[in-house]
């Protein structure tokens, strides 16, 4: 790597221990903060063609060298901590976020109690994260930590299963009390009211993510007519309030909608009629949409995951086979990883747990209501049929959501939590279902405490429920010159 503010490339030799390292001065400079600041200090070091570094391992550096070259290594427990040990000294960004990606239950203990020891606070937050969400599981091991580790993790907000489902905008007159956003109560084991959707908003065909801990929906349509809604709606559950935001440039309906640092992705979709390519990027910095590289051919209701922080979507070619492209941001073009070769009846969804993606389709015809599994593992490359299948009926995995080791499925007739194996998944715990018909979006949120909604159980809220008790409903708070 080069850039105007360095040198020409010149080759400086570290020394760790009996180890020696050729690398790059500029590489060095443009990733790592201490050498950054020892190249620019005018000290004699920055002149010498070796230095020797006491306070990092060999592992640990090794690792760091992998990274700066872009590949994506899965460490074991030593490795882990030297490479936290050179993200601390060393200073590298982009070594601590490949650290946070592979996070997983097996390392997020050491992770968090390193990482806290030796100051990599974003690296311990996120694994303090997730073992928040895995608490019931871990909660042995954590009170192994000592006493303010554990109270950090405890004081921290786990992530709740959400769920909405398809509805068109309401008025006034027609209002629609089961417009609303739902959490599962899991201590209860049943479907709760959090909020009510805003009534220009439409969840019929439309994008819907979560990106930093708040909602967004973006699209949609009014009727049968598919005229699109233009606005989009945020909700932050931290304040309880709806905002508005601008829709894309391009309007759409039946595209997906994926979330992935600071930016929303809206892909494909349709528009009077005609399937699109386009794929639009919103900035929530600056509020702006912007076109990035189109799909390979257009398509809709594009199934989509994020894994160890990359984003993929399958395309249904037809004759059996499922192209499965990544978006490579920094190149800004989509790249073919993989294509599956497997004959479905109708319906494909996409999850990621660790580096698999989890491939989700309805069984042949002849048995349509049960789902099937493929698992396509990003380190090796390689393509597992997962055994067993999996009743629709009873939990539909085409509402899949990944959280630690679990995945929530959910039906009108029960909500079904998995635990994830190597093999197939298995069933952890079954509770409430979700009552409503329609179309069902799934997703995960972390809910402060005041946000929760006390409106009781949400099966029962339709029977029991008239509009003006909706009143404490939060209120839209307009950020966007769209009018609703």
């Amino acid at each position: 790597m080069e850039s105007s503010s360095c040198r020409p490339p010149h080759t400086l030799r570290v020394s760790i221990n009996d180890n020696s390292f050729f690398v790059d001065k500029c590489t060095l400079s443009e990733n790592c903060e201490y050498f950054r600041a020892l190249f620019q200090s005018g000290m004699k070091e920055c002149r010498e063609e070796e230095i020797q570094l006491h306070s990092v391992g060999a592992q640990g550096f090794v690792v760091l060298l992998q990274v700066l070259e872009g590949e994506r290594p899965m460490l074991n427990s030593d490795q882990i901590v030297e490479a936290i040990e050179c993200a601390a000294f060393l200073q590298v960004p982009a070594l601590t976020k490949h650290l946070m990606n592979i996070i997983n239950s097996e390392n997020c203990l050491l992770m968090f109690h390193t990482a806290a020891t030796y100051g990599v606070w974003e690296l311990s937050h996120r694994s303090g994260l997730f073992i928040r969400d895995m608490y019931s599981d871990l909660r042995e091991d954590v009170h192994t930590l000592p006493n303010k580790l554990v109270e950090y993790i405890e004081s921290l907000l786990p992530s709740s299963y959400m769920a909405v489902c398809s509805h068109s905008p309401s008025t006034e007159l027609l209002e629609d009390v089961q417009r609303t956003v739902c959490y599962l109560d899991e201590e209860y084991r049943e479907w709760r009211v959090l909020t009510q959707l805003p009534g220009s908003t439409s969840t019929t065909m439309a994008g819907v993510a979560v990106l930093d801990n708040r909602l967004y929906i973006i699209g949609g349509v009014h009727d049968v007519s598919k005229k699109v809604v233009e606005t989009g709606f945020c909700y932050d559950p931290a304040a309880n309030k709806w905002s508005t935001i601008c829709g894309p440039q391009q309007l759409r309906y039946n595209h997906t909608l994926t979330g992935h640092e600071g930016c929303l992705y809206a892909v494909g979709g349709e528009y009077n009629m005609k399937t699109l390519s386009t794929v639009e990027r919103y900035r929530v910095s600056d509020g702006s949409w912007s076109f990035v590289s189109p799909l390979p051919f257009p398509a809709a209701s594009v199934a989509s995951a994020v894994a160890v922080n990359r984003m993929f979507i399958c395309l249904w070619k037809g004759k059996g086979a499922t192209d499965f492209y990544e978006y490579l941001f920094e190149q800004d073009k989509w790249l073919l990883v993989t294509t599956l070769i497997r004959q479905h009846s109708y319906g494909i969804y996409m999850v990621a747990h660790r580096d698999n993606l989890y491939v989700l389709r309805n069984g042949p015809c002849h048995d349509f209501l049960l789902c099937v599994i493929d698992c396509y593992n990003l380190t090796s490359g390689q393509w597992t049929a997962m055994s067993g299948h999996y009743g629709n009926s009873k939990g539909s995995l085409l509402t899949a959501v990944v959280r630690g080791d679990s995945v929530f499925t959910l039906s009108r007739h029960v909500t079904r939590e998995y635990t994830v194996d190597d093999n197939r998944w298995r069933v952890k715990q079954e509770m409430e279902g979700f009552g409503r018909i329609g179309s069902i979006y799934t997703f995960l949120m972390r809910l402060p405490k005041a946000t929760v909604s006390l409106m009781g159980n949400c099966r029962d809220l339709p029977q029991g429920q008239n509009l003006r008790d909706l009143r404490h409903y939060p209120k839209l708070s307009p950020q966007c010159s769209h009018k609703l």
